[in-house]
């Protein structure tokens, strides 16, 4: 009977797929609905009529400033367990007139995976279901659904391995595979091993016309675009297959703060130049906070090394034995991110939930060739101190990140870079948000002096709408318009970005407020 019914669902999306018109301009929900319920469980579907719809909604949002009062939220949320429910709803949704947007770990900036700014009528595919991650330990290598989390990627590599295989990735173990992978994705690896996508093997992808492709069926250009390029823009990637890296059974991590009082200006100064000289193993950080300097970092080997390197390298730091805590891999992840000096638990690599209680807005910026004056530090101190004020995270390129071409994957971000920066604030649910955002907003107008320029280069996966956002042109995103956002993510790889884009969804199916336009060369 669970053949019986399998082989069904194969047929209705066959049949859909085959009688599937172009996006209507006038969406009729309950057909919608209808065309799902042929080929989706109830279970998996939730309308705003539902009553679990807000608590599936909010069950990935991280950001609960994209859920007050007003917020364009979907028609309906689907939830998949298999390939054939992403290709239904997709199907579906170009039938009826009702855009698809897809949602992994709900770690977007901008919330743009689950809410529209431009009122349209729309669906979220959510993938938390597909959160399976198979291993390889042999090979050294994984399947990763688009679901799972990093922290679940990590922990069932160390413990298929007994800690010795890894992947290079980002700190919170919450975010979201999907996301993450599809817009670069770095992390205290970067400088050994560079970034997500440059480890990203084959995957697996739902297209505009529903079909499922594999990395030779969607070609070259469309594989490259979803390695850094953001997947959302593309279709609905499932599944991502990655090659693991090598890391010691133990590794060493600390924590340094530094005051203004005790030197932080003169020692973070001198940090910008050695950070990204520093042997590959070893990565250490910065984040800026009121009136200290928080170092944290992870070296791939004992204390007993890391001790002679610092002492040579960055004696200003005035890192010592004390300072040292020997632990795993995944261990030194969760060490630096919540950044308590405890040890915590591999273990809680799995833990998904997320504190739902603080507003938050972010940006990111690059410093290239030339380090940030000292004097313009001592004034960004200054900011740190003023009411309301938010924090700057600092994190060191040089190495392999740097060392593979512009070109090689959508992220530029690569040769001549000493960091990145990125810039946050948070506020509670009854604050006044203005001044929280103004303040972000000031400070990155004072710093633009001392950053990346023509253009001014942010991070993908620290999306801001205030870089820019796209217009609509005969139902299509706008190549020139999305050009004052998309460069500054993806520079020079922008027009092949929008290109690629052209060959899988011409029509600008899977579109948001900062995807990809389509560019489709005249014939």
């Amino acid at each position: 009977m669970a053949a019986f019914r399998s082989a069904l669902a194969a047929l209705a999306v066959c049949l859909l797929y085959l009688h599937a018109p172009t996006l209507s301009s006038s969406a009729s929900t309950d057909d919608f609905l209808h065309c799902l319920s042929a080929s989706i469980p109830s279970s998996l579907v939730f309308t705003q009529s539902s009553p679990s719809f807000t608590s599936v909604l909010v069950s990935y949002v991280r950001n609960p400033r994209f859920i007050a009062p007003g917020t364009h939220r979907p028609l309906v949320i689907v939830t998949p367990t298999n390939a054939s429910h992403v290709q239904a709803t997709v199907l579906c949704g170009r039938r009826h007139g009702v855009r698809v947007r897809v949602r992994s770990g709900g770690h977007d900036y901008e919330g743009l995976s689950y809410r529209s700014l431009n009122r349209e009528s729309f669906a979220v595919v959510d993938l938390s279901n597909l959160r399976s991650v198979r291993v390889n330990a042999a090979k050294a290598t994984a399947w990763v659904d688009s679901g799972a989390t990093i922290g679940e990627l990590y922990y069932a590599a160390a413990k298929a391995s007994g800690d010795r295989l890894a992947f290079p990735a980002g700190l919170c173990p919450t975010i979201g595979v999907g996301g993450h992978f599809s817009g670069g994705g770095f992390g205290v690896l970067q400088r050994k091993y560079g970034l997500a996508a440059d480890h990203v093997l084959d995957a697996v992808l739902v297209d505009a016309e529903g079909r499922i492709l594999n990395k030779k069926a969607m070609g070259r250009e469309v594989f490259w675009a979803i390695r850094g390029g953001g997947g959302e823009s593309f279709g609905i990637v499932l599944s991502w297959k990655v090659r693991l890296v090598p890391v010691p059974p133990k590794v060493t991590a600390f924590i340094v703060p530094v005051t203004v009082a005790d030197g932080a200006v003169d020692v973070l100064t001198k940090w910008q130049q050695i950070g990204p000289a520093l042997p590959e193993d070893l990565f250490v950080r910065v984040m800026a906070i009121t009136d200290t300097a928080i170092f944290q970092s992870v070296y791939l080997g004992t204390c007993d090394a890391l001790l002679p390197v610092m002492s040579s390298r960055f004696p200003e730091l005035g890192m010592n034995r004390t300072h040292c805590r020997e632990m795993t891999w995944v261990e030194s992840v969760l060490y630096v991110y919540v950044g308590s000096g405890n040890l915590i638990p591999a273990t809680d690599m799995l833990n998904r939930t997320y504190p739902m209680d603080g507003f938050y807005k972010a940006t990111s910026d690059y410093v290239r060739d030339q380090p940030i004056p000292r004097d313009v530090w001592a004034e960004i101190f200054g900011w740190l101190a003023k009411p309301n004020p938010g924090l700057m995270i600092m994190d060191p390129y040089g190495g392999r990140i740097g060392a593979v071409p512009e070109s090689a994957t959508p992220y530029p971000h690569r040769g001549g870079v000493l960091y990145n920066i990125q810039y946050m604030n948070f506020w509670g649910p009854g604050d006044d948000g203005e001044p929280h955002v103004r303040w972000i907003r000031d400070l990155y107008a004072f710093v633009a002096p001392h950053v990346s320029k023509d253009p001014r280069e942010a991070y993908f996966n620290y999306r801001d709408l205030d870089l820019g956002r796209n217009i609509v042109v005969g139902n299509v995103s706008s190549y020139k318009a999305g050009k004052a956002w998309g460069e500054k993510y993806f520079k020079g790889n922008y027009k092949r970005l929008a290109l690629a884009k052209g060959r899988i969804d011409p029509d600008d199916y899977f579109r948001n407020e900062q995807s990809i336009p389509p560019l489709v060369p005249r014939k």
